[in-house]
């Protein structure tokens, strides 16, 4: 061969690697790199990070979660035999599309597209996930998966995709827009609280079809302390104790209030100036808890894609049950008492949500996860959680799940928002929630409970 033919040759093959064209991997190669946990880590934490952009309130961010992980947990399953379909087990939920058979797949992929492509239908800001899925999608090809087991896992996921959004479009979502809470102003009711008294958020909640609960009203707690008041009176001395704690906070409670304030929209005023700030809601708070105790498990893709889908369960059917609560006793913030009948000046630690007291919100969804998590990777699982270090709120140090559920709940009590008994009474309320959709969701024909 001629010198400058050979040397045109070697030029034209490394313009062919150049320009994109990857070496072929073998099933069991490319299948190992795509089943890297940390890819799916990435789908969740972009999610979070639109949920947080597009101010989703708590129970809404849940709802996206749950689909999304339900999606990413079904199209991962024909590569997992040893993992069943939600299919039978969530309320109303079909069997999932099946792959093609004979064919090659790349699952880990499918389950990436079918979160990302459910995250983008159910939230607003598809320009975040736009430029995510530029380089994101890039890994892998890399990986030497065949253009041909690409393509055809990549429509895989979009087919199971289609299949979780049907599925969302008749869990009665849409016909609970629009509706506002009738405030009646009678003694005891919920009222908007200061500084933006802004709307009761999801008055209708409790109509959104249940995960795994039979019904909304399932975990159903006893009434709270009935409004009275008297001095002496059992409410009233809720009351004064929230107002107490509130005059004397320690640093250590206002570390604690602010940790796990969470709350998806504060409106902050200083003068004549407002302006709100935007956090994380409390379920993407405890799927990052279910990320960091995964990556310490040294959890492989499949656990970790599991640990998703049954956390958000019970996010979801916790903030279910703990709204059909609310609505149902409608009970008045500590912040309109203790204005009203203690000192007109007082404000609590934390900027009160907008909806009813009982039951607290954290207390229920956070034991509810807690539960789950706890199932699933043991008892006494110490961890750090630095969840919302980039928010400024510090890094907190906990010996188990339940603990951080714990002082979550009584974070509220801090931040003057709750009463002790809509913590207590929640906290018991999420752990049955969560035993409940743990043990439904994991339960073998016979009864006993599935390990992997």
């Amino acid at each position: 061969m001629r010198p400058y033919l050979k040397f045109s040759w070697l030029l034209l093959v490394l313009l062919w690697n150049a320009t994109g064209c990857q070496k072929k991997a073998a099933p069991d190669e490319y299948n190992a790199k795509a089943a890297n946990p940390e890819r799916y880590n990435q789908c969740l934490n972009k999610l979070t990070e639109v949920v947080i952009h597009d101010i989703f309130s708590p129970p809404v961010a849940s709802r996206i979660y749950s689909y999304a992980n339900l999606a990413g947990y079904e199209a991962m399953l024909p590569g997992q035999p040893t993992y069943e379909s939600m299919a039978g087990k969530l309320k109303k939920y079909e069997a999932t599309p099946k792959p093609e058979a004979g064919q090659e797949y790349c699952f880990p992929l499918a389950s990436t597209r079918a979160f990302l492509v459910v995250g983008r239908a159910l939230t607003f800001s598809a320009n975040f996930f736009d430029d995510f899925e530029k380089t994101f999608y890039e890994q892998y090809k890399q990986d030497g998966i065949p253009d041909e087991v690409y393509e055809r896992s990549v429509a895989y996921g979009d087919a199971v995709a289609k299949h979780i959004l049907d599925f969302a479009s008749k869990d009665t979502y849409k016909q609970t827009r629009g509706f506002k809470h009738t405030v009646t102003n009678e003694e005891g009711t919920w009222v908007p609280t200061p500084p933006a008294y802004m709307d009761a958020a999801e008055p209708q909640w409790a109509k959104i079809r249940c995960w795994v609960m039979d019904t909304c009203s399932q975990f159903m707690p006893p009434p709270p302390a009935q409004y009275n008041v008297a001095k002496g009176s059992p409410f009233f001395k809720l009351t004064e104790e929230v107002y107490e704690i509130g005059k004397n906070m320690t640093e250590e409670q206002k570390k604690i209030a602010y940790f796990w304030d969470d709350n998806a929209f504060v409106m902050n005023v200083a003068g004549h100036v407002s302006y709100a700030s935007k956090k994380m809601t409390p379920g993407g708070h405890w799927l990052a808890i279910a990320q960091t105790v995964a990556r310490q498990k040294k959890a492989d893709f499949a656990q970790t894609v599991e640990a998703y889908a049954l956390t958000s369960f019970a996010l979801s059917d916790g903030f279910i049950s703990c709204w059909d609560e609310k609505y149902r006793t409608n009970r008045v913030r500590p912040e309109t008492v203790i204005n009203k009948y203690i000192d007109p000046k007082w404000t609590p630690y934390l900027q009160t949500p907008a909806f009813p007291e009982y039951t607290s919100g954290h207390s229920v969804i956070s034991a509810a996860a807690a539960e789950v998590l706890t199932n699933l990777f043991g008892d006494n699982v110490a961890f750090t959680d630095s969840t919302e270090h980039s928010y400024g709120h510090g890094v907190r140090s906990f010996k188990s799940l339940r603990e951080a559920a714990v002082e979550a709940s009584y974070s509220r009590l801090y931040g003057g928002i709750h009463f002790r008994d809509a913590l207590e009474v929640g906290n018991l309320q999420g752990r049955r929630v969560g035993e409940y959709v743990f043990h439904k969701l994991k339960a073998n024909k016979d009864g006993t409970i599935a390990s992997k």
